[in-house]
């Protein structure tokens, strides 16, 4: 099997659809010899920010020596961002060789008889094969969809559930009001261990503290009255948590939240579980911590960032971050979303704040044409539509050449589009 054989074989299985349960997932790992077993876990639930606040733990735990695995989804620009240890992304080489092992148990659950596994079952499996063979002191592992019947939720009871920010996303598989999605986000709470939450509305609160309780966790919620951003500028952002000063290269302001409940996690490990973490090697970490795609600048000349939001909690971030750091630019969005989005809220949300809009089209068979999102959009003038992501970044350059005032260039609303919107502005350094 080669890598791109490796890769052809993991999309392949996109067409089974995406199955909430563990029942396959379990048996495809007991095929492999329970690989996750073997390993430690940091387990993160979220609406939003599970991304972040992993990379702020994952940094912390590497920079105080210890070997740590990183799982997370989607990848912006190389599938092989999906896993990696110590920061180095999982190799060609590594990936085709243990999606072969995994391919061999796929084709005999199904002889046996068993459903064929969805693509994320797949790529946990993979995934926990890598950790294992890496000899990980600790995975930080983020949930794909959920937490209560996702893939990730076939490990045993991990050091430390996080819960990061919930909201309203996937309702059509999580409910639609925040007492049901709490619930699904809670499931990854199990017997006997500690579980950090991020300062839910009380609807979402109440269920993960009864959830802890069933379970026998201690539970610590973050506490952002000890909370406050210093200085926020582009590229950097000082904030202060529990009376101790960081300094962070993610600036949006929703980053010093994220970071406070990372620091309540690296807390938790050295006071509960006895790991060796200094000060000083915690500052480093939040310090040295990188996540692309969140308020990412890819381009100083055109001034193009590009962002994540895709769902409201998104997109209410995103505007804090434009109110206190856009003052001063003209701001043209470059929009894709996919149309199963409260688009329309989302729109109307930020829409405010641009001085012109790009509409495309994110690359997944959810998005909504470039054309019908124009139809979306009201009160803010329209520049261009084009289908190909690609197109739309290099109208940026042509628009860019006649710029008379400071403008900014802000691309979000799908992470199925922003990786290509980070690819084409890289090529053009």
């Amino acid at each position: 099997m080669t890598y791109q054989e490796a890769l052809a074989f993991i999309h392949g299985t996109y067409k089974f659809g995406s199955k909430l349960g563990l029942e396959n997932i379990k048996t495809l790992l007991s095929f492999l010899g329970d690989p996750q077993k073997s390993l430690k876990f940091i387990h993160v639930a979220g609406t939003n920010g599970k991304g972040s606040t992993s990379a702020f733990i994952h940094s912390v735990l590497v920079e105080a020596g210890y070997r740590t695995g990183l799982y997370t989804s989607p990848f912006i620009e190389t599938f092989n961002e999906r896993m990696r240890v110590n920061h180095m992304l999982i190799t060609e080489e590594e990936l085709t060789r243990f999606t072969e092992q995994v391919k061999t148990q796929v084709d005999r659950m199904v002889a046996e008889g068993y459903q064929h596994p969805t693509e994320f079952e797949v790529v946990t499996a993979i995934a926990m094969l890598y950790y294992e063979a890496a000899a990980c002191d600790l995975v930080v592992l983020e949930v794909g969809l959920g937490g209560r019947l996702d893939a990730t939720n076939a490990i045993d009871t991990p050091l430390i559930s996080v819960i990061t920010p919930l909201d309203f996303d996937h309702t059509e598989y999580l409910g639609n009001t925040l007492h049901e999605i709490a619930f699904e986000k809670a499931g990854i709470i199990k017997q006997g261990g500690i579980t950090v939450s991020y300062p839910q509305a009380d609807e979402a609160m109440m269920v993960i503290k009864r959830r802890a309780s069933e379970e026998g966790n201690t539970l610590i919620v973050s506490d952002f009255d000890q909370m406050k951003i210093d200085d926020i500028a582009f590229g950097t952002l000082h904030f202060t948590y529990k009376n101790s000063q960081y300094t962070s290269s993610l600036f949006a302001p929703y980053q010093a939240e994220n970071a406070s409940v990372a620091l309540d996690v690296i807390t938790c490990l050295t006071a509960h579980y006895g790991f060796a973490i200094s000060h000083e090697q915690v500052r480093e970490g939040i310090r040295k911590a990188q996540w692309i795609g969140r308020l990412e600048i890819v381009s100083k000349s055109p001034f193009i960032i590009i962002d994540g939001a895709h769902n409201m909690h998104g997109i209410k971030g995103l505007v804090k971050s434009v109110e206190r750091l856009g003052k001063d630019y003209r701001i043209i969005g470059v929009i894709g979303i996919l149309k199963d989005k409260d688009v329309d809220g989302m729109l109307k949300l930020i829409t405010p704040y641009l001085d012109g809009v790009i509409t495309t089209k994110p690359d997944n068979p959810r998005a909504m044409s470039a054309e019908e999102l124009s139809k979306h959009l009201e009160n803010v003038p329209i520049i261009a539509s084009y289908e190909r992501i690609a197109d739309a970044v290099e109208k940026i350059y042509e628009i860019a050449l006649h710029d008379t005032v400071p403008t900014l260039y802000l691309a979000f609303g799908s992470l199925y589009m922003i990786g290509e919107v980070r690819h084409v502005a890289l090529l053009h350094q």
